[in-house]
């Protein structure tokens, strides 16, 4: 790794100038040692186990490979206990915020009355579930799970780049990349000292008991997927498996009387809680999307009834959109008088006038988002985009402006990469998940995604990105 170079951005395994990264000296030492080669054949052995095991993910829009693996790469990203404990600080605020948010939309609107939020960015946000009005939830909790996406700046800086409140995946690949590392590197983690993460499985259920309608003395929890063609199948079914818990679609559920039972070889059953991975839209077609075949009809009167328990809440989208964002350091100021732990990246939403102007005016330094897009799909990254491209871009902003959010560039932290010819500096994020019943609990890490083509700042999955091991370092963590 001598003649490895991070540039200007800030390294995650070997820090800044500034601000070396001395939690990760021997981790650097024990690396060091490894020649390039060696390196390669254990990251092949990785990959090669990783197709076999069948870890996956699909991609409609590529028709070369439809079911793939997520890439990994074997040179972990490294977190020190203080800067973990900053982080989980950060997480458990936020949770709280867009809990507290989502409870409020839903019944006396206070932050839309007070005008801390436009009315019309919650009433007219195309996940606003008028149906959840007056409803309480087991502990006021909406989002069970939630997966923030992270990312540090080169000065070191973690940032809140995105919520992902509705169904966040990605944590299989978490426990899959620690059992991976332990299997093909273990003399590299011997001693270090690392915070496990095997047990997301077992708190995942807790929070589902938990939520349960009362009453209940052993809740049957179930796991809703949308079947075998979804992107994440694979991560339903290790879920499940982690869980112990049954694997169903909605052919396999039926409500009656208002109760949700599970079609099972002995007859029905009933079932208390779903952790579903389900958007609203398909998860009832008589409340809902009437052409949905993959939810089951009658489920919302059975929730609206407390007859079952659903996570997350149906409605949750709300606070995910990349426009309500922008108004969560708000919404933490409103509901719990504090500044943010974690800031966010500096917003401008294009539905107002003077942000609309300032986009336009700065286009070719920017980040363009839309609002309800995932995987990295409809961004224009300013700096990186042809002239065609920003036309192109500042065409759909002056048709549609509500459906845009602007960014400045992010120089997004690089950690050293295995890719074909050397040790490389390649751009990561983070995607630490929480899971909520009473409280809060973060697993410690999260995933975290790597750029693996030169130069892009893009790391979604769907997009060519990678994933590395997440250690979070034991010691002085809260």
């Amino acid at each position: 790794m001598s003649s490895y170079n991070p540039g200007l951005y800030f390294d995650e395994l070997f820090g800044a100038m500034d601000l070396p990264a001395e939690h990760t000296a021997l981790i650097r030492q024990r690396l060091a040692a490894l020649d390039f080669d060696e390196l390669r054949r254990r990251a092949q052995d990785a990959e090669r186990e990783l197709y076999n095991l069948g870890i996956t993910f699909i991609v409609y829009s590529d028709k070369d490979a439809v079911d793939r693996i997520l890439p990994f790469d074997v040179i972990p990203r490294v977190i020190s206990a203080p800067e973990w404990a900053h982080l989980e600080r950060g997480v458990k605020q936020r949770v709280a915020a867009l809990n507290l948010f989502l409870h409020d939309i839903y019944h006396d609107q206070k932050i839309l009355k007070d005008g801390v939020i436009p009315r019309d960015l919650v009433e007219g946000n195309h996940n606003f579930r008028p149906q959840m009005i007056g409803l309480d939830v087991p502990f006021n909790t909406y989002i069970h799970i939630m997966g923030t996406d992270l990312v540090r700046d080169r000065h070191g800086t973690f940032r809140v780049l995105e919520d992902n409140g509705r169904v966040p995946s990605g944590v299989s690949y978490v426990v899959e990349n620690r059992h991976m590392m332990q299997r093909v590197f273990p003399d590299l983690m011997q001693d270090i000292g690392i915070r496990p993460v095997d047990n997301y499985g077992h708190k995942l259920l807790d929070a589902m008991v938990e939520i349960a309608p009362a009453g209940v003395d052993d809740p049957q929890v179930v796991l809703l997927s949308p079947g075998t063609y979804n992107s994440a199948y694979f991560e339903h079914i290790f879920l499940a498996r982690e869980m112990g818990v049954p694997l169903v679609e909605g052919r396999d559920l039926v409500v009656d009387n208002d109760r949700v039972y599970m079609k099972t070889t002995n007859g029905l059953a009933p079932v208390h809680s779903i952790y579903r991975r389900l958007d609203d839209a398909f998860l009832d077609p008589k409340a809902f999307n009437p052409d949905s075949l993959l939810g089951v009809p009658g489920i919302l009167e059975a929730y609206r009834k407390g007859n079952v328990a659903l996570a997350n809440a149906i409605g949750t989208g709300v606070a995910d959109d990349k426009a309500v964002y922008c108004y969560v350091p708000r919404m933490i100021k409103y509901y719990m008088d504090q500044d943010p732990i974690i800031p966010n990246v500096d917003t401008r939403i294009c539905r107002e006038p003077d942000a609309l102007q300032y986009t336009l005016d700065n286009l070719a330094d920017l980040v363009v988002k839309p609002v309800g897009e995932a995987g990295g799909y409809g961004i224009t990254i300013g700096p990186r985009a042809s002239k065609a491209e920003l036309e192109d871009c500042r065409a759909k902003l002056l048709a549609d402006p509500s459906n845009y959010i602007s960014q400045p560039v992010v120089d997004l932290s690089v950690c050293p990469t295995v890719c074909d010819e050397a040790i490389e500096p390649r751009h990561v994020d983070l995607r630490p998940f929480a899971i909520t019943g009473k409280s809060s609990w973060v697993l410690p890490g999260g995933l975290s995604r790597v750029a693996l083509k030169k130069g892009t700042l893009i790391v979604n999955s769907s997009q060519g990105g990678g994933s590395k091991d997440t250690w979070v370092l034991e010691g002085g963590a809260a």
